[in-house]
């Protein structure tokens, strides 16, 4: 907990543009009741889950951002606890100081992980859960039925708080069916499974089924089809890998710095690492026809394995692929630990205990060393993001959101303004819906403040979103700036009027 706390106070106040674009607002949007008043000002994203950007949100309107980052680092740090007691499980007595220490040190400073510590994303708060479920799944070969319906339970609720966890649900089934008593297992993981997401997001779902006949909409519009979207199935596919070479080469990529995977640049050889490892050790345990690894350790690679070409399948993205980064360090470990063991037949010195912990550090030092970790922008301590409005935005008003990310201005904004979206490509408005006409009674519900359209400085107005509703940019007054919450960008608001016959 304090080496989270500790690195979050160097790195900075967590502005992320997940953040600036749907943690905040949705977290508002729910508890001010503007689901039915303004239209995805977030984009698709407003109909995530909200419920686990909750505690950072109420924390932030508690706090100050410097013990909200402390705290909230010092939760992402109970991640290193969790990596730890894996440890201790899947090596058993073979678990000494060095071993426990290089996969702590492997965990910690992975480069997505460093990158999301003290921030509001979800992927490194919801690692908690999928480490514990994986815990308690290895905690021996035939784990009691209770142990393996509560590790369902923590990954179904980590799916129904961010839906691209469904990999590692995908990757404990398979774990599961690798158990002594697979039927059961699986059984009794499916069960808790589908409490976890009951609890954690039926709620949520009812509410999108009951508002848009889809429970994960715009997910998956293609089966659950409603009219306010295309019948397409809504998924980001810009990382996906071009064909299966190059998906195999994809931790060699990061190695090499090559970030394909991700929007900001970073290093990291622990995929790399741990898939050269895991190779060597298959060949050598067919080489000589001898078990290296036990059921334990077979669980525990199938689950790393599965959840990563699952990933790679579905995704590409890196930072959802926390998870897998901090399992690195385990991983690595076990499968140093089970060569050098399996070694130490053929020589000598590799039979010695201190020259095995050694070997194990300097790979863990190594990747360390190696690892450039990624950014996803942050503000000094010292400058919190407090903005100050321009007197022509005194007055509650409507904001028509022509770029991404802007939502995060709503509760900044006088209220009762309304915000609508207008610009996101994944879930355009659609003509004679019901956001379209949401919109065009919020237009001739005038406010005292008038229409304003917003953008990002260095972006185009597009003029074309403002068409179908008859409005223009109103060319005799000038725009007004905001202050936004990335250091060095400017928000642009320009005044709309009705466009003239």
């Amino acid at each position: 907990m304090l080496a989270g706390a500790i690195y979050t106070l160097a790195a900075g106040d967590d502005v992320n543009w997940d953040w600036r674009n749907y943690h905040a607002y949705n977290v508002w949007a729910t508890i001010n009741h503007r689901y039915d008043v303004d239209v995805i000002p977030a984009g698709f994203q407003t109909y995530f889950n909200p419920l686990i950007y909750y505690p950072v949100y109420v924390l932030r309107r508690l706090l100050s951002p410097l013990w909200v980052g402390l705290i909230v680092g010092a939760i992402h740090g109970l991640n290193l606890v969790a990596v730890y007691c894996l440890t201790r499980v899947l090596l058993g007595s073979t678990a000494n100081a060095a071993c426990l220490a290089a996969s702590v040190l492997l965990a910690a400073f992975g480069p997505m992980t460093l990158s999301e510590v003290g921030t509001s994303f979800a992927d490194i708060a919801l690692s908690l859960p999928i480490i514990a479920a994986l815990i308690l799944i290895a905690s021996s070969d035939q784990p009691p039925p209770m142990f393996q319906i509560l590790a369902g339970v923590l990954v179904g609720a980590a799916v129904a708080l961010k839906l691209t966890n469904v990999v590692f649900a995908i990757g404990l089934v398979a774990a599961v069916i690798a158990a002594t008593r697979p039927l059961a297992a699986l059984g009794c993981v499916v069960l808790g499974g589908a409490i976890g997401g009951l609890i954690a997001g039926g709620w949520w779902s009812f509410e999108l089924w009951r508002d848009f006949g889809n429970p994960v909409f715009p997910l998956f519009n293609g089966i659950f089809p409603s009219p306010e979207l295309s019948p397409v199935n809504v998924l980001d596919r810009e990382f996906i890998p071009h064909g299966w070479l190059d998906g195999l080469a994809y931790p060699f990529y990061w190695l090499a710095g090559d970030h394909r995977s991700s929007e900001y640049a970073f290093r990291d050889a622990r995929f790399a690492v741990a898939f050269i490892l895991l190779a060597t050790a298959i060949g050598t345990s067919l080489i000589r026809r001898a078990a290296l690894f036990t059921r334990r350790d077979i669980q525990f690679i199938i689950f790393f394995v599965v959840s990563y070409a699952t990933w790679l399948t579905l995704f590409s993205i890196q930072r959802y692929a926390v998870a897998l980064e901090l399992l690195c360090g385990p991983l690595i470990v076990l499968l140093l630990v089970r060569i050098l063991k399996g070694a130490a037949s053929q020589a000598r010195w590799i039979g010695l205990a201190s020259w095995r912990s050694a070997v194990i550090l300097v790979v863990a030092l190594a990747s360390v060393a190696w690892t450039q970790p990624g950014d996803w922008t942050r503000r000094a301590w010292s400058n919190p993001y407090r903005p100050q409005l321009p007197t022509e935005l005194a007055q509650p008003a409507v904001y028509l959101l022509l770029d991404k990310p802007l939502a995060y201005l709503a509760p900044v904004l006088p209220p009762p303004s309304r915000f609508y979206q207008l610009a996101d490509e994944a879930l355009p408005i659609m003509p004679n819906g019901k956001l379209d006409a949401r919109i065009r009674a919020g237009l001739q519900d005038k406010l005292p403040g008038g229409i304003w359209e917003l953008h990002l400085r260095g972006t185009s107005i597009r003029k074309e979103l403002l068409d179908p509703y008859g409005l223009v940019i109103d060319s005799s007054q000038s725009c007004v700036d905001i202050p936004a919450a990335d250091p060095g960008n400017i928000i642009e608001a320009c005044p709309v009027v009705a466009r003239q016959p």
